[in-house]
């Protein structure tokens, strides 16, 4: 669903990404971890086709990004670790103006409502201003905006950071329910512990190269955390 061949981006003599070839399922979630500079920041905006590879290939559901951008966005869903909305819309004018934003029609306010409630977003929330909302029930929205167009496959950017214990949790079982439903997840984090947590496979990035691909259902967050310190130790 969501997969990369030699994917690789320089600048000059700068190398952001370097031969990434990995593969994300669908009903699978592979977490990516790594430092400032590792290069995933730069997969997610390659596979949103936001830059143009230097070499390789990004495709969602088969559909080559830079080729056939548009089939590709089609399928395809992304969380900014930041969801930038509109204040003064409540939640459920949000996610009515993002689809009419896109062109296609609007459902009628049972569906929208039944939209909020699959993300987890309290019925209370759906008439309350964004402006008011904590940041997890922001993400819970920014979800629900991308699953409308129908996306089958979601990019994830640090959704985790800043989150309490409480919304933590909650996010990492919404997670686990759409992979359970058939989604391909791929998530970049700095929560080792909420990584293993979330994730089928946790892969280990490194100076734009992926080094590790690790199986967090043999692995305990701890024997992860003493695998993935190791390697930042490498880089002093």
């Amino acid at each position: 669903m969501i997969s990369t061949h030699g994917l690789g981006k320089r600048y000059g003599r700068q190398v952001a990404l370097e031969a990434l070839d990995l593969s994300v399922e669908a009903g699978e979630v592979l977490c990516l971890l790594g430092a400032n500079g590792a290069g995933k920041t730069t997969t997610l905006n390659l596979l949103l086709g936001f830059l143009a590879p230097s070499s390789g290939e990004a495709r969602i559901d088969g559909r080559n990004v830079h080729q056939d951008p548009e089939a590709a966005r089609a399928v395809l869903g992304y969380l900014p670790e930041v969801v930038q909305l509109y204040p003064l819309l409540t939640g459920i004018e949000t996610l009515r103006y993002f689809i009419d934003l896109s062109g296609r029609p609007c459902p009628a306010q049972a569906e929208l409502q039944a939209m909020l409630d699959r993300v987890g977003l309290q019925r209370d929330a759906h008439d309350r201003a964004v402006g008011q909302y904590s940041k997890g029930m922001r993400q819970k929205l920014g979800l629900a905006i991308a699953l409308s167009k129908g996306a089958r496959a979601l990019l994830l950017d640090e959704p985790l950071s800043g989150l309490d214990p409480k919304a933590a949790n909650e996010l990492v079982a919404l997670v686990r329910a759409l992979a359970a439903e058939g989604h391909a997840i791929l998530a970049v984090t700095h929560d080792i512990f909420r990584a293993q947590q979330m994730a089928d496979r946790i892969g280990i990035m490194r100076q734009g190269r992926l080094i590790e691909m690790l199986d967090p259902r043999n692995m305990s967050a701890s024997e992860i955390e003493a695998l993935y310190v190791h390697h930042l130790r490498d880089l002093a």
